[in-house]
């Protein structure tokens, strides 16, 4: 985890709902130079002898700020739940669609989501994130893939479909607002994660359910994910990877529902903890 203000965030390493392990004396950021160099082998010795002896710290309000630093790249992959392809009225892929975010969407779980300039259809979509955890390119093979998994992370692939589908055609356009990729609240790293593919995962609007699935409803699996995605560039240590949304976006009710300043979203995924932001206006 991060906590801090933004900007000044300092890395800790979670021990349960109530205390963590202050890493800030060793650790200057989990960015790409600390997974790059094997820095979750290196803490978690660290982090063990430190719990064992009590010299743990009670949260107490903190701000939670994104689990990693920015990435070098936040890679999305669309349309990657056959029901939500449904909802949209678009063709299940053959292949992952791959699209981008830009790095500094990032926010933490429970900041404010700003509703951009311009907007007129603002959605929200929970999504399993995978970082990345070495340099990572040319895989031979999608057992491969695990080793270059980090972890995981519960994030919001916030959108605004307008932007999205009707300037263009270009997703990135309706994926790039600040504030539109909430991340955490913690990294999970791969040993504390049993069963990747079988993850429940929900989202709420003002308190009513939108979104209820399962990652075992993917087309296309993290490890599918990654190895594929190595084909066509090289991944770095830190990279975010968003896997796609199971139904009940926006965009897929009818009448449709956009989000409206005001509004409330809360979502978790089985293991990786919740979130919950409140929507704002643009500035």
């Amino acid at each position: 985890m991060r906590i801090g203000a933004p900007g000044a965030e300092k890395p800790v390493a979670r021990v349960d709902d109530t205390t963590y392990v202050d890493l800030s004396d060793i650790v200057d950021d989990f960015d790409e130079a600390f997974f790059g160099s094997g820095g979750l082998a290196r803490i978690a010795p660290v982090v063990a002898e430190r719990t064992e002896a009590g010299q743990v710290t009670p949260f107490s309000g903190e701000r939670i700020g994104a689990p990693i630093a920015r990435p070098h790249q936040i890679l999305c992959i669309g349309l990657n739940y056959r029901d939500h392809a449904a909802e949209t009225g678009q063709a299940v892929p053959d292949e992952p669609i791959l699209f981008t975010k830009s790095p500094n969407t990032l926010v933490g779980p429970n900041d404010d989501v700003r509703i951009p300039r311009g907007s007129t259809k603002p959605d929200w979509e929970i999504e399993l994130g995978i970082v990345i955890g070495r340099r990572t390119s040319y895989l031979d093979s999608v057992e491969q893939a695990r080793d270059a998994i980090a972890g995981y992370v519960v994030v919001n692939d916030v959108s605004e479909r307008y932007f999205q589908m009707e300037r263009g055609g270009q997703w990135s356009k309706g994926k790039s607002a600040e504030t539109f990729n909430p991340a955490g609240p913690w990294l999970a790293t791969t040993d504390e994660i049993s069963d990747v593919l079988n993850l429940d995962m929900w989202l709420d609007l003002n308190g009513e359910r939108r979104q209820t699935g399962n990652t075992k409803t993917m087309i296309f699996d993290p490890y599918f994910i990654v190895h594929h995605l190595s084909q066509f560039m090289v991944l770095e240590p830190g990279d975010l990877i968003n896997t796609g949304t199971p139904p009940g976006v926006g965009m897929g009710f009818r009448p449709q529902v956009w989000l409206q300043p005001g509004d409330v979203i809360e979502l978790g995924i089985d293991g990786l903890g919740s979130q919950r932001q409140n929507v704002i206006g643009p500035r």
